[in-house]
């Protein structure tokens, strides 16, 4: 057998079984994976600086497939498209990974690829991928594949392909942001992974991430599908090194094959619940609420609305439009602003406190609707399901579909939002702009 020995075992990761055992056990935080995910993106660092993150994204790759491709960039040899090698296995200090040789030739037929052995020699991205996968997922193959300069577009074409057979996972192996001052590195990564959770890489540049073919394949594939990435981790090297002059980021995530909100509902409602009611409960005692560090997913940048009710009666209702702050801030402001600051209320009152119903809406991204005439805008609006955003000069409204409770009908309520905005009721004009989006309601 035709067996790749390790090339950075003892630099990037442990070279012992035993030591690496150790620190993968070190890694675990004892939080089970709530998700069996079939896509993932991890960093490829010295496992001092990434492993943790790495961990925390491989904990969610779904463990009955029997087949993952690695898709790595090339770091020591110029290379045009995607390569494969003609090693049986791949060693690793847990026991060697058998390569599946069938869907390796179904592969580079596929994509037109040829073997190319000297890629795969020191390359660390893949290397250091292969004792996770060893240790999270014993007996699967693994078809390993390196790339250089290539069309993301066509690495979508691929994960399409393969994506079908659910016995078929992917890793998309990629480190972020390379030797800025830790200041510009965070707000560099962090853009980063806002077009990664927002399935939007058409501004991507390549210098945001080694990986960044990788990583706009797999996200433009998530787009095409409707599926969403949820963040794991986003950390860099000063976390190690102490050191902000010149520092690497990484950051972590897994496919979930449905849209983020629906993640978040079903995972986190009570946190969420909890979060708003102490934020208003701080507002009653010190002013202020400092909300815990949660899961990663809530750092993602979303927008909410916090509504407030007592014995079914409105009494406050606040919240954003657009994502422009981690969802967990934006939770406990509008929290807040819902219970003191909503102008048509006075501030809640520690005996209302007692009795207040707090519902929130999670609201998707909107989206432009296109029209040339008012009824060409009622035609394409749904009821029940499509919250609406209008606007035009100054005048700016928006109604959550809740609101379609008390104004079923499209016209009444199209109507009342312009009214909200300003504008009469028979107001039209062709730079009147629309917004459709959509709302996952969380209720206490």
């Amino acid at each position: 057998m035709n067996t790749k020995e390790t090339a950075q075992a003892g630099t990037f990761y442990p070279d012992s079984r035993e030591d690496l055992e150790n620190l993968f056990k070190k890694f675990d935080n004892g939080l089970p994976a709530n998700y069996n995910s079939r896509l993932i993106i991890v960093p490829h660092a010295g496992y001092i600086y990434s492993g943790q993150t790495a961990y925390n994204t491989y904990k969610f790759l779904d463990k009955s497939v029997k087949n993952v491709f690695v898709f790595s960039p090339s770091h020591y040899e110029r290379l045009y498209g995607c390569v494969i090698s003609s090693y049986d296995s791949f060693k690793t200090p847990l026991g060697a990974l058998n390569v599946n040789s069938e869907l390796t030739k179904e592969f580079a037929q596929f994509c037109g690829c040829d073997i190319n052995d000297a890629a795969f020699e020191k390359e660390h991205s893949i290397e250091v991928q292969l004792p996770f996968i060893k240790y999270f997922l014993p007996d699967v193959q693994i078809i390993p594949v390196v790339y250089g300069c290539e069309n993301f577009k066509n690495l979508t074409e691929v994960i399409d392909h393969f994506y079908q057979n659910k016995e078929n996972a992917f890793i998309i192996s990629s480190d972020l942001s390379h030797y800025y001052p830790a200041k510009e590195a965070i707000k560099l990564d962090n853009y980063t992974a806002g077009m990664i959770e927002s399935n939007d890489v058409k501004n991507f540049e390549y210098e945001q991430a080694c990986g960044a073919v990788g990583i706009c394949g797999a996200v433009n594939f998530a787009a095409q599908k409707d599926y969403s990435f949820i963040r794991t981790g986003l950390t860099n090297s000063s976390a190690t090194t102490g050191d902000t002059s010149r520092v690497v980021g990484y950051g972590g995530w897994f496919l979930y094959e449905g849209e983020k909100n629906e993640y978040i509902k079903e995972n986190y409602s009570e946190l969420l619940i909890k979060t708003a009611h102490e934020s208003i409960q701080s507002g009653l005692q010190l002013g202020s609420y400092p909300p815990a560090k949660g899961p990663c997913v809530l750092e993602e940048n979303g927008a909410c609305f916090v509504t407030l009710e007592i014995n079914n009666n409105l009494r406050g209702c606040i919240g954003s439009i657009i994502a422009h702050r981690p969802l967990i801030t934006d939770l406990y402001k509008n929290a807040h602003a819902s219970a003191f600051s909503d102008p048509r209320f006075r501030p809640l009152s520690q005996e209302e406190f007692a009795n207040i119903k707090i519902s929130i809406s999670l609201l998707s991204t909107p989206k432009r609707v296109d029209f040339k005439t008012e009824q060409e805008l009622l035609d394409k609006l749904i009821p029940n399901v499509d919250g609406l955003i209008i606007r035009d000069k100054n005048y700016q409204a928006v109604f959550l579909p809740v609101v379609w409770e008390q104004l079923p009908d499209k016209k009444e309520f199209l109507n009342a939002l312009k009214q909200k905005a300003g504008m009469p009721h028979n107001y039209f004009s062709e730079t009147l702009e629309a917004f459709t989006f959509r709302t996952i309601y969380i209720q206490k």
